[in-house]
């Protein structure tokens, strides 16, 4: 993997700005996160993972594992802070179990309503790497999108409407921009409509509720579009209750069996979470550029599993 990752201060005071890329702002009402700043469109290539940019020729180097009658599919990974510490590590397991072609373009801090076209000028994402503009461009055959509901009142595109002070029209707002951007992503596939997948989040150890209901919004907006869901986030939630966080669970057989992945053997439990870093999954210190993670971390790797299991499991059933 490649240098550092994402802007944070350490220190329990401070904790809620970790949430800043896509946090509760209950936390620290009013201050945007060291990270809330719009990305340079210039700089969009050093955000995306070094696996692929958009546009890029990419040699598939055969048929997939998936099945062999299938050709490798094109991914296309778009999210938020999650996303940017994850998309090394998705790539690389969708091009080891699935041939995959890979594409990877998140921006910190974004909500859905960031990758709607028509949202240039109040955006953090820029035009060119909008959700449509890159289906068009790669013609992906799966959309993976990880949003963990940011929350903050600094996203442009949602006008200040934030889940601590105007509950009901945040979960109204982003129930809209995922319709929208269903429908945008569809269009912009024509008759080669991608797959969407949406990836379901982990407990959100500040306001439990508001990410179960995120979650509810996304598994009905794939239901109703025909869509998938890769439940990540039940794999670094506890086995006993989907929706209680938690720094350490035990153990898999994968991470017994990888070395570095099963951070406290002798207890027989791994790390999900940083000491200084309650929400993001990457097991080193945050640094002043957002970055994919740059260490062996149990959290991400567990999702990114779940995310290659959805799409490999769809192509076996034929989706």
């Amino acid at each position: 993997m490649r240098k550092q990752w994402i802007v944070g201060v350490a220190g329990a005071v401070v904790a809620g700005l970790l949430l800043g890329a896509c946090g509760d702002p209950e936390s620290a009402p009013g201050q945007a996160p060291p990270s809330a700043a719009a990305p340079d469109p210039s700089s969009t290539t050093h955000r995306r993972a070094a696996t692929a940019s958009p546009g890029d020729d990419v040699d598939t180097g055969g048929s997939g594992g998936a099945g062999a009658a299938k050709p490798a599919p094109e991914v296309l990974y778009l999210g938020d802070s999650l996303a940017m510490e994850n998309q090394t590590v998705l790539g690389d397991l969708l091009k080891d179990d699935l041939d995959a072609r890979y594409t990877s373009a998140p921006y910190s801090g974004t909500t859905l309503c960031d990758y709607l076209e028509g949202t240039a000028d109040r955006s953090l994402v820029p035009p060119r790497d909008k959700a449509a503009a890159l289906v068009r461009r790669l013609r992906p055959d799966y959309v993976v999108l990880q949003f963990w509901g940011n929350a903050w009142d600094y996203t442009p595109c949602m006008d200040g409407v934030t889940y601590g002070k105007a509950r009901a029209e945040y979960f109204r707002r982003y129930t809209a921009a995922a319709e929208q951007l269903t429908d945008q992503i569809a269009n912009a596939g024509g008759e080669h409509r991608p797959t969407i997948v949406w990836v379901l989040q982990g407990p959100d150890p500040m306001t439990p509720d508001r990410v179960r209901r995120v979650n509810a919004l996304y598994a009905k907006q794939a239901k109703a579009s025909g869509d998938l869901v890769a439940d990540a986030g039940k794999a670094v939630s506890p086995a006993a209750d989907r929706y209680t966080w938690t720094q350490y669970l035990p153990c898999t057989a994968y991470e017994r069996e990888h070395d570095g992945y099963c951070t406290q053997p002798g207890r027989g439990r791994t790390a999900l979470h940083h000491d200084e870093d309650y929400l993001h999954f990457c097991l080193a210190p945050t640094t002043s550029k957002p970055k994919p993670c740059p260490v062996r971390s149990p959290g991400i790797t567990r999702m990114a599993r779940e995310i290659t299991r959805a799409i490999a499991d769809a192509r076996t059933d034929g989706s």
